[in-house]
This record gives C-alpha cells, structure tokens and sequence, in this order.
C-alpha cells in the first residue's frame, strides 16, 4: 500500500495507439452488450417466455461468464493475451448474431449461456491487455480513463437500445449490436504492445486453485464483492424503488450517476497514483455509504439525484482503483489470472445483490430498508481495509525501527 511518487518527466506516455486502440475496442464491446440488457428479456416475454425464463437470460450468461473468468485469466497467462481476446470477441459476434435466427426461448437461453462465455473471455482479455499497457507509475490514472468506455455504454447504450426497439424493431437492435462486437474485433487486430515475461516452469506444479486464481488479488477482488452486491441491489430493483418511493423517473439516478463516473474517474486515478489506493478507497468508500443512504430515504427527483451524485462519486472512485491495485499487487505473468479473479468478483457480487437483496426486500417489506441494510456492506468494505492498512502501515514502522 505504498504511496507512489514518480518525477513527472520520467513518466512514460499514456495516451499511446495501443492504449486508444484498446479503449475503443472496449466501448464498441460494452456498448454491443448493454445495447441488449432492457431489449433481449422485452422479447424473450414477447416470444412467449414466463417470468423465470426472462430471469434466466440474465441469470445463465452471468453463471457462464463467472466460471469462464479463471480459466480465461490462465489461459491469458499460458498462451497469450491477443489468441483469447480475439476468440472472446469472435464468440460474442456469432452469438449476437445467431439471436436473430431463435423463435424458441430454450435456443435463446441456451446462446446465452454460449455468450456469457465469449463476454467472460474478452472482458478478462481487455482488461489484461490495458493493465500491461499502462505504465506502472500511471495505473490509477490509466484505469480511470480506461473506465470511462464502460461508462459511456452504460450511460447511452440502454436508452439506444430501447429507442432501436421501438422504432424500427428487434432484429434491428441485434444487427447494430452484432455491427458493434464486429468493429471491436477488427479493432483489437491492431493491438501492438511489448509482451510481459512468460511463466516460468517450475519443477513443482501448483495447485489447481492457484493456477486458476491469485492470491495476491484476493483482498481488492473481496473488495470489489461488497460494492458489486450493492450495486447489484441498485440495478435490479431501482425502478420498484421508485414506484415504492412515488418517483415517477428514476432514470434520473443512471444519468447522475453516470455523470459524476466520468468527472470522478480520471481525478481519482491521478489521485491514487500521487498518493496512493487510501486516498481513494476510503472517500470512495463513505461517498458510496452515503449515496446508499441518501437513496434509501429519496422521495422525489430531486433527492434521487442527490444520491445518485454521491453514489457515483463513490462507485466510480472504487471501481478503477481496486482494478489498479489488484494489478500493482500481482506479477505481470499473473495478470490474467488477477483480472479473472477481479472481475469474477464483481459477476458473482452483482448476482448475489440481486437475489440476496431481493430476498431481503422480501423479508422487510421494502426496498428503502433493503438499501439501508446494504450500507452494512460498505461499513464491511472500510473496516477490512482500515485494518489492512492499519497493518501495513505498523509492519513499515516496525522495519525501519
């Protein structure tokens, strides 16, 4: 957890063609696949499928995409980062497409397994790739910007998608989303990058779980599962929150949000390499505990918007740093395996907010008190870390006496 000082003449250059290049191929993908989140369960029902069946189109490719991550970081250790990425990209194109040709609900559900795993591949691969693309002594600020692609797909792709849905029909969505995850594989064609160290061999062979998983990703990925449970919680259930509260559009809440994750990245990540991940973890943290807070006792648009603020100065402080602090903490030919572990922990915790948190809704009898209750998460968030730094910085005082 040590602060970082680097002469600002010595920093290497950020903004290089391998890191445009991979930024792009990122958006064109996120954008491809959130274009499809409010569109492909409207026609799974329209197609005739029940209300488990549209669960389970998001339910199936998160499951597929979790157990996919592991073994996509080693094999991007093993054999290189361009092969998986271009096989990822490649699966999530053919299944996109292949949507258009299903009038069953079993073929749709069974694609979407068949997607999660492209989407599990390719995700892990780009994040590896930015991570040995950044220069060491600009993480922060590398994966802030970085962040910002999945945040302009996130903020505009749902709104494009429902409008393509509405106005020209379905098919047109999937062909715009297949066009999308085409550009993006014909993009990463042109990633050029020096390639980390390979693995060495060793005469004893590691265990299973260490070869799928790093250990050294283990305290950021936990992290991240605490803010990925409530951010979970936030997506699945914010539009019956707002019916429960008497706000009319809680769209309000994803353009604030949104809003403050673009401001917000770019001066964290600076401020994470400057002075290192406690200036940015724990404000992250309280600015996400009270956005949580805020939104539990919104009654109107405007207070809506107040949470979404702090929310999303939270979230999108968090996110890029836990990133940039799982690859500082793990060797460059463990980075696949790092950025599996990481990114299975924010599947698996957005998951588990939804059905969790669902439950808790359930029990309580309100989703208000569902997102007061989750703060618990957040207060879990700062006393691990607190303790961890607290430790940290006792063993640094303890070597130089």
């Amino acid at each position: 957890m040590e602060t970082l000082f680097v002469d600002k003449k010595k920093r290497k250059p950020l903004w290089t063609k391998a890191f445009l290049i991979t930024s792009l191929s990122n958006l064109l993908l996120f954008f491809s696949f959130q274009m499809l989140i409010p569109t492909i369960p409207t026609h799974v029902s329209q197609l005739g499928g029940n209300d488990v069946q549209v669960g389970l189109v998001i339910g199936i490719f998160t499951i597929s995409s979790l157990l996919t991550r592991p073994f996509a970081g080693r094999a991007l250790d093993l054999f290189g980062r361009k092969h998986v990425l271009l096989v990822g990209l490649a699966l999530c194109a053919l299944t996109i497409a292949g949507y258009s040709y299903m009038a069953a609900v079993t073929l749709i559900l069974a694609a979407r397994f068949v997607h999660g795993i492209g989407w599990g591949m390719s995700t892990t691969s780009l994040g590896t790739v930015i991570a040995d693309i950044i220069p060491s002594e600009r993480r922060g600020e590398g994966m802030g910007y970085y962040g910002l692609s999945n945040t302009f797909a996130m903020a505009l792709a749902p709104l494009t998608g429902l409008w393509l849905m509405q106005t020209y029909g379905f098919p047109r969505v999937l062909l715009i989303s297949t066009l999308l995850a085409l550009l993006s594989l014909f993009s990463s064609l042109f990633i050029t990058y020096s390639k980390p160290m390979p693995i060495e061999k060793s005469a004893q062979r590691p265990k299973l779980m260490d070869r799928l998983w790093e250990r050294t990703a283990m305290l950021p990925s936990g992290l991240l599962l605490c803010t990925a449970i409530c951010y979970g919680g936030i997506v699945t259930f914010i539009t019956l929150f707002g019916h429960e509260a008497g706000i009319s559009n809680v769209g309000w809440f994803f353009l604030c949000n949104a809003s403050m994750v673009l401001i917000v990245r770019p001066i964290t990540g600076m401020l994470f390499d400057r002075k290192g991940p406690e200036w940015v973890l724990l404000p992250g943290a309280l600015f996400t505990l009270a956005g949580l807070l805020l939104l539990s006792y919104a009654h109107s648009e405007a207070s809506l918007a107040g949470a979404a603020i702090c929310y999303g100065i939270g979230f999108g402080s968090l996110q890029p740093a836990l990133q940039a602090w799982t690859i500082a903490r793990a060797a460059p030919n463990r980075r696949g395996a790092a950025n599996g572990t990481f990114f299975s922990a924010n599947d698996l915790g957005i998951g588990l907010g939804a059905m969790v948190l669902g439950a808790l809704a359930n029990i309580s009898g309100s989703y208000a008190l569902m997102y007061r209750y989750s703060t618990l998460l957040i207060l879990v968030f700062i006393l691990i870390y607190g303790w961890c730094f607290w430790q940290a910085r006792r063993g640094i005082q303890m070597a130089q006496h």
